[in-house]
């Protein structure tokens, strides 16, 4: 479909998905709008600009099957609000499934299980200090997925999801095949202590493996989190990288500090970020951050923005 066609589709959608939400209808109609004034110091010089930190639209929903049983679906999708990207829409968490006592069961294209596991370790999650920069290239979210995740048990859960990578030939003189891929993680989390381990095979590349360690707790106005990560390549080669971060609240304030080194993305790299919100309301807050960013080979960045979030 055509970009302008497809984006007036979406706004001519609005209203009838607002008057449905009201009508009691089994759909949820949300979005975030997430922008940035920041300045970007990188190799190629200093660049001040507007961007987008992965704003969204979706719609999500629920539909009573039999007793115990709902049928869910999520169609959700990202917003291009700068202008930059190619495409003013692209797929984010798209599936549909079924839930009830025994668990749930999603089908589509949505978040690893590894990747969920980070909870809210991220304080700089979708701004430029966000892990997947420099300590972990594990952030998947994968298509053509199949997942299970259990029902709460004490504060235990666990999800597996199975990738199919659909025969895609990685070797066109072998006819090497790519494995599907498995993500599995468990997780307790329960009066403010969260734990989790994950495992990823074959979801990074061919005869990759990752496993995952998270750990995060809440006390009163302070959260303190961390986590660690392996990766081991089909060469049998081991990286490895770690991030530690902590919050304070006071009142609508939130400061906001974050560090951690790694040498799966760039050899010798060390991040640190310093942030500082100002929450008006659960929907509305504004922030600003810093980011500095070193590796080996003469890698240095830093970045420093303000900006405002609205949820909706």
């Amino acid at each position: 479909m055509n970009k302008t066609a497809l984006s007036l589709a979406i706004v001519a959608m609005i209203p009838t998905l607002a008057n449905a939400q009201e009508e009691g209808d089994v759909l949820d109609f949300y979005g975030k709008a997430n922008v940035t004034f920041q300045s970007a110091d990188e190799d190629d010089g200093s660049v001040t600009d507007v961007q987008s930190n992965a704003s969204r639209l979706g719609v999500k929903g629920e539909i009573a099957l039999t007793d115990g049983i709902k049928g869910i679906y999520r169609m959700e999708y990202q917003v291009d609000m700068d202008g930059d990207a190619d495409d003013t829409f692209s797929q984010r968490n798209i599936y549909a499934g079924l839930e009830g006592g025994l668990g749930q069961v999603i089908a589509g294209k949505f978040d690893t299980p590894l990747k969920v596991a980070q909870k809210k370790v991220d304080l700089f999650n979708d701004l430029e200090g966000d892990i997947k920069s420099l300590i972990t290239s594990s952030d998947n979210r994968e298509e053509d997925a199949l997942q299970y995740t259990t029902p709460s048990f004490a504060g235990f859960k666990a999800s597996a999801a199975y990738i199919s990578n659909k025969d895609e030939v990685i070797n066109d003189v072998t006819g090497e095949e790519r494995n599907n891929g498995v993500s599995v993680s468990v997780a307790y989390d329960n009066n403010g202590v969260y734990m989790a381990y994950a495992v990823d095979q074959d979801v990074e590349g061919q005869d990759t493996d990752v496993q995952r360690f998270v750990a995060q707790y809440n006390i009163g106005p302070v959260q303190v989190g961390a986590l660690f990560e392996d990766q081991e390549d089909a060469a049998g080669e081991n990286a490895d990288g770690w991030m530690g971060s902590v919050a304070y609240k006071i009142e609508q304030w939130t400061l906001k500090a974050q560090y951690g080194q790694s040498d799966i993305k760039e050899e010798g790299g060390e991040t640190y970020s310093l942030g500082l919100d100002y929450k008006f309301n659960s929907a509305a807050k504004v922030f600003g951050f810093y980011t500095d960013e070193t590796a080996d080979d003469d890698y240095d960045r830093s970045y420093a923005g303000i900006g405002a979030e609205y949820k909706f």
